[in-house]
């Protein structure tokens, strides 16, 4: 004999499916850490400090 399926909970469970996917995927596109982007404002700061030190007065 056959399991009955309950084709809402399958059709419910197949939808999570692909939003974990696309989660994943978003995740790995989208997300950085917190000391990357801690980072990166350091070195922006850097950047800005170094170009502000060798502007030259009119």
């Amino acid at each position: 004999m056959a399991e009955i399926v309950n084709l809402n909970r399958a059709r419910k469970a197949k939808a999570k499916a692909e939003a974990g996917r696309q989660a994943e995927a978003n995740r790995t596109k989208f997300g950085r850490t917190k000391p990357e982007r801690d980072r990166d404002v350091a070195e922006q700061v850097r950047r800005d400090a170094l170009l502000d030190g060798a502007k030259r007065e009119d």
